[in-house]
């Protein structure tokens, strides 16, 4: 059976390492690289609730966008953080957990392509490509590409429904929404990327209310969509990659797992 180590080792070949911003943490995080692997639960996030659907499914391991170590090191691992319980749950359950995180956002086919993907964006292409991989394909954070001209409003109900959000926080930029630019997660320092290439959209999360207000004095329609839901779509696909990888392993995309964050 193919081991922790072979995991990684495929889940480097799609994102890799060498592209993973300085400051992030990215990898085999907790578990034996020997260890084989049978079963794998797929999610985005690391956290209790995913941790005990791995429990329950006897999976092996746990692969995710998120890092369960991340900003600052854990100093200890017991039971006095959140993230110390995290690591002693899977530590006694014999769990392994790895996480693609930044690498992810810029690969080739990762975070932001996926999104691009569930919005609908035609000749969708990298925005600000960043450099090139191992393998001589270009990388980078934003993805541009263009939908049927429409109102905002219509753009605005397709980006709920297909991301299945609960709710959108936005600005209106007075224009007619033809050319997106995406960037799942925090991208919204990026919005003078979509300006400058000529985009009247812009679909990221966790914006500030700065942002809003600087894309509306600029004329940008500016649409936070959440963290989770920004980001999410590349899960599935990430699960149909490692099963197409490997069929002898049972991969099971998390079904408990959700958005924390609620609308009221």
């Amino acid at each position: 059976m193919p081991t922790v180590a072979d995991i990684l080792h495929y889940i480097e070949t799609i994102a890799p390492p060498s592209i993973m911003e300085p400051w992030d943490n990215g990898g085999l995080l907790c578990g034996r690289k020997d260890r084989e692997v049978h079963k794998i639960l797929v999610a985005l996030d690391p956290f209790r609730n995913v941790i005990q659907e791995a429990i329950d499914e006897k999976a092996d391991l746990i692969v995710t966008h998120h890092p369960l170590i991340f900003p600052d090191p854990v100093p200890a691992v017991n039971d006095g953080s959140e993230t110390g319980r995290c690591l002693l749950t899977l530590i006694e359950h014999g769990i392994g957990a790895i996480n693609a995180h930044t690498n992810l956002d810029l690969a080739p086919g990762g975070i932001n392509d996926a999104l691009a993907e569930a919005l609908g964006l035609q000749n969708a292409y990298i925005l600000n490509p960043q450099g090139t991989t191992g393998d001589g394909k270009p990388y980078g954070l934003l993805r541009a590409g263009t939908v049927e001209e429409q109102p905002l409003d219509a753009f605005l109900a397709a980006v709920k429904e297909r991301l299945k959000c609960e709710g959108l926080r936005y600005v209106d930029g007075g224009k007619p929404v033809r050319k997106v630019a995406v960037g799942g997660g925090a991208c919204a320092e990026e919005m003078f990327d979509a300006l400058d290439a000529g985009c009247d959209t812009f679909v990221t999360s966790d914006v500030k209310y700065n942002h809003f207000r600087t894309a509306y004095e600029q004329g940008l329609n500016l649409i936070d969509a959440g963290h989770f839901h920004t980001e999410n779509p590349a899960m599935p696909i990430l699960a149909e990659k490692l099963r197409a990888a490997f069929p002898e392993i049972t991969v099971k995309f998390s079904e408990n797992h959700t958005d924390c964050m609620k609308f009221f």
